[in-house]
């Protein structure tokens, strides 16, 4: 890893390394806090009637710099769901994305839509904290844990009742969040090591998906025809932000992404279930 994935991860695990918080409390805490609404299941149910759309509250990244530094979480999120929007996933990233858990709060409370909490999630204080700010789902990047990691963090967030968007980037990820027992993975179209966007990176590893496991396009999407395309290879949901955060019409923008069939995954040439090989 290098450039800016290795720079955020390395940010991420110096600040839970000073966290001195006890852990035990931690967990205790979120448990006690608000039952999570279910993330995956609702994109599951909205895809029986066509894609969903897991719309984005986003002020910056570090490729692109400024996006909408003073945006209203409330205002926006309410956009997204009167534009269709099945979920929202918000970044709680302060450095590098402007983001905050109180951006996350004001957007649920907003809408109660299912929400992402959007970060670097590197220690099981993280998974914690996503639950006690009110998210529903956290998200696990597979490249940036090593696989001890990835099954500590994901126990966890079952334990804690929340989902867990497990992302990949390439067969070797996705065989090992398959391996986890993952049933919503997120394929990024975005290198996290360039912040380039390959646009073909999902529909390519759509057919090493099974059947069963709920299917999110990262990145890339940049309007009705990219979520067409997305749809028609078989993905459950899109997700979506620099595209909704920039667009002049945020409900309008949403409502086109949103409800194109979703087809049937094509099997890629040596697919094997991972279900039958456990």
């Amino acid at each position: 890893m290098s450039t800016y994935l290795s720079a955020i991860v390395a940010a991420h695990r110096a600040a839970a390394a000073e966290d001195g918080r006890d852990l035990g409390s931690l967990v205790e805490a979120a448990l006690g806090a608000p039952e999570p609404v279910p993330f995956a299941a609702a994109l599951a149910a909205r895809s029986l009637t066509g894609l969903g759309v897991v719309a984005e509250v986003k002020r910056r990244s570090p490729s692109k710099g400024d996006l909408a530094p003073d945006l209203d979480p409330a205002a926006l999120a309410s956009e997204y769901a009167r534009g269709g929007a099945t979920c929202l996933s918000v970044l709680t990233d302060v450095d590098y994305f402007g983001g905050s858990a109180q951006d996350l709060r004001e957007a649920k409370a907003a809408t109660g839509l299912p929400v992402l909490r959007k970060d670097f999630t590197v220690a099981p204080a993280d998974v914690c904290d996503a639950r006690l700010m009110g998210a529903d789902a956290v998200l696990l990047i597979v490249a940036a844990l090593d696989p001890g990691e990835l099954a500590e963090l994901s126990g966890l967030a079952a334990r804690l009742g929340l989902d867990a968007l497990v992302e990949v980037h390439d067969e070797g990820e996705l065989q090992r969040a398959l391996d986890l027992g993952a049933s919503l993975v997120g394929v990024n179209q975005r290198d996290l090591v360039t912040f380039e966007v390959d646009p073909g990176r999902a529909e390519r590893l759509a057919g090493s998906i099974p059947d069963g496991v709920v299917a999110v396009a990262e990145s890339g999407v940049r309007d009705a025809a990219d979520a067409r395309a997305l749809a028609a290879a078989g993905f459950d949901a899109v997700l979506v932000g620099e595209t909704l955060v920039s667009a002049g019409d945020a409900a309008s923008m949403a409502a086109s992404l949103a409800g194109h069939p979703v087809g049937r995954r094509l099997r890629a040439s040596g697919w094997r279930s991972h279900v039958l090989d456990r």
